[in-house]
C-alpha cells in the first residue's frame, strides 16, 4: 500500500461499498438531527411551551443514549451474521426509520420525533461495530491506515455537508417535505450501496445476544480494560471525541458573544475542523507510509495542546458593546486577527486527524477477530462516555463563571497531560518490541 494511492481503495469494491454506505448513513444523522434542532429552536420548542436551550441538550442526549444501552448486543450481533448481510438489515432498519421520521415531520409531533431520534442512534450504534470490524477482513495490514483514514474523512465531511443542508432545509418553505423526502431518499440510496459490500464469514454462528443490554455493555468494558494494549488507544481515542465535542458544542456561542459574529462564521468554524480532520487523516498513510504505527501520535496530540493553547491567545479582545452590529463572514475574514483563529483551528483539526487513525487502525490490528465487534462495542461505549462529560463539565464550568476561550485553553492544558500518557505508552511498547527483537 506504501506505494499505491491511498485513494485507489475508492476504486475497488471490497471498499468502495462500504465507504458509500456509511457517509451516507453519517450524512444522514446528522442531517436528519440538523433538521430537528433548528425545528426544534425556531418552532416546536414554543409549541410545548419549553427552553428551546433545555430541548437542544435534550435531544442531544436521546442521540447518544443507545451507544450506551445498545452496544454490547450490537457487537454481538456483528459477530454472529455475515456482517455485509447484517449491514444490509440495520440500513433497511433505517429506511424504516426515516419513514417514521417524514410522519413525525408531518405530525409536528416533537416527542415522536424524539423517538425517531433515538432510533437513529441505535441504527448507528448497531452500524459501527460491523463498520470498524469488517475493515480487516476485506483490506490487507498495510491497507488500514488508508482505509481508516478515507473513513474518517468521509464521516466529517458527511457530518459537516449533513448538518449544514440539514438547518439550511428545513427552514425553507415546505421544509418539512424537503427533509421528509431527502432523509428517506439517502436511507434507501445507503441501503443499495449496502448489497454491493462484499460477503464474510460468521465470526461466530452460535453467539447468543444477552438480555441484560446494560450488564453485557458492562462487561464487554470490564473485558477490555486490563488488555493494556487495546484499552489505552480506546481511551486515547475518547479523549480526543471529548475534546472535539467540547470545542464542536462551544462553536456557535464563541462566534457570537467572543467574536461578534454570525452563524456563517460558526459554520466556516465547522466547516474548517471537518475538513482540517479529513486532510490529517488522509494524510496518515503517507507520513506512515502504509505502517500501523503509533509514533506520531504523541506529536499530534501535543500539537492540539498547544494549537489549543494558542487559540485562547488570539480570541483575548475587548468585550463587545451590547449595541455592537454582528459581523458576517466577509468582514470577519478581512482582519488578520481573525484569520489567526482560522488558521489554528485547521491546525488542531489537523492534528486531530494525524492522532485518531493510526489508534484505530493499532485496536483492528492487535485485536482478534472473534473480539472485534465487542472492542469496537467498547470503543464506543467509552467515547460516549466521555461526549456526555464533555456536555456536562463544560455546562458546570461556564456555569460557574470560565468564559468560552478559557475553557478551550483548559481543555488544551488537559491534552497535554493526555499527550504526555501517549507519549509514555507509545515509548513503553517502542521498548518492548526492541527486547523482544533483542
Amino acid at each position: 500500500m506504501s506505494k499505491k494511492n491511498q485513494f485507489a481503495l475508492l476504486l475497488t469494491r471490497r471498499f468502495l461499498p462500504l465507504f458509500l454506505t456509511q457517509f451516507l448513513g453519517a450524512f444522514n444523522d446528522n442531517f436528519f438531527k440538523s433538521s430537528l434542532l433548528m425545528l426544534i429552536t425556531f418552532r416546536l420548542a414554543d409549541s410545548v411551551g419549553m427552553d428551546s436551550r433545555i430541548l437542544v441538550n435534550v435531544a442531544a442526549g436521546v442521540f447518544i443514549l443507545p451507544f450506551f444501552l445498545l452496544s454490547a448486543p450490537a457487537g454481538e450481533l456483528a459477530d454472529r451474521y455475515d456482517r455485509s448481510r447484517y449491514m444490509q438489515a440495520v440500513k433497511l432498519a433505517e429506511i424504516v426509520a426515516m419513514a417514521l421520521a417524514a410522519l413525525g415531520f408531518y405530525l409536528r409531533n416533537l416527542w415522536f420525533l424524539l423517538v425517531v431520534l433515538f432510533l437513529m442512534g441505535a441504527q448507528s450504534t448497531f452500524f459501527s461495530p460491523a463498520k470498524y470490524s469488517i475493515l480487516p477482513q476485506h483490506l490487507e495490514e498495510d491497507e488500514l491506515i488508508a482505509g481508516n483514514g478515507l473513513i474518517q474523512m468521509g464521516t466529517y465531511l458527511a457530518i459537516l455537508t449533513g448538518t449544514i443542508f440539514g438547518g439550511i432545509s428545513i427552514l425553507r418553505p415546505n421544509g418539512e417535505l424537503i427533509v421528509s423526502v431527502t432523509v428517506v431518499l439517502i436511507a434507501t440510496l445507503g441501503w443499495l450501496c449496502s448489497f454491493y459490500i462484499p460477503p464474510t464469514q460468521p465470526i461466530d454462528p452460535n453467539r447468543r445476544v444477552t438480555p441484560n443490554f446494560i450488564r453485557a455493555t458492562a462487561q464487554i468494558v470490564l473485558d477490555v480494560v486490563p488488555r493494556r494494549e487495546i484499552f489505552w488507544p480506546i481511551i486515547s481515542i475518547s479523549w480526543f471525541w471529548l475534546v472535539g465535542a467540547t470545542f464542536l458544542a462551544q462553536f456557535p456561542t464563541y462566534t457570537r458573544l467572543v467574536l461578534g459574529a454570525d452563524e456563517q462564521v460558526a459554520t466556516l468554524f465547522m466547516a474548517i475542523f471537518s475538513v482540517g480532520i479529513g486532510l490529517g487523516s488522509i494524510a496518515c498513510d503517507t507520513i506512515l507510509k502504509g505502517k500501523i504505527s503509533n509514533r506520531y501520535v504523541p506529536a499530534a496530540a501535543a500539537g492540539i495542546a498547544v494549537a489549543g493553547m494558542l487559540l485562547y491567545f488570539v480570541s483575548l479582545r475587548p468585550p463587545l458593546a451590547p449595541e455592537a452590529p454582528v459581523i458576517g463572514i466577509w468582514t470577519f475574514l478581512r482582519s488578520p486577527a481573525n484569520l489567526s483563529i482560522v488558521m489554528t483551528l485547521l491546525f488542531i483539526a489537523f492534528c486531530g486527524g494525524l492522532y485518531i487513525v493510526p489508534l484505530y487502525a493499532t485496536i483492528q490490528n492487535r485485536t482478534e477477530s472473534e473480539r472485534m465487534a465487542d472492542v469496537i462495542a467498547c470503543t464506543n461505549v467509552v467515547d460516549s462516555l466521555f461526549m456526555a462529560l464533555s456536555a456536562l463539565f463544560s455546562g458546570l464550568l461556564i456555569a460557574a463563571g470560565m468564559d468560552i476561550p478559557q475553557l478551550f485553553l483548559f481543555v488544551s492544558f488537559l491534552t497535554a497531560v493526555a499527550a504526555a500518557f501517549v507519549r509514555r505508552q507509545v515509548r513503553r511498547e517502542e521498548r518492548e518490541e526492541k527486547r523482544v527483537e533483542g
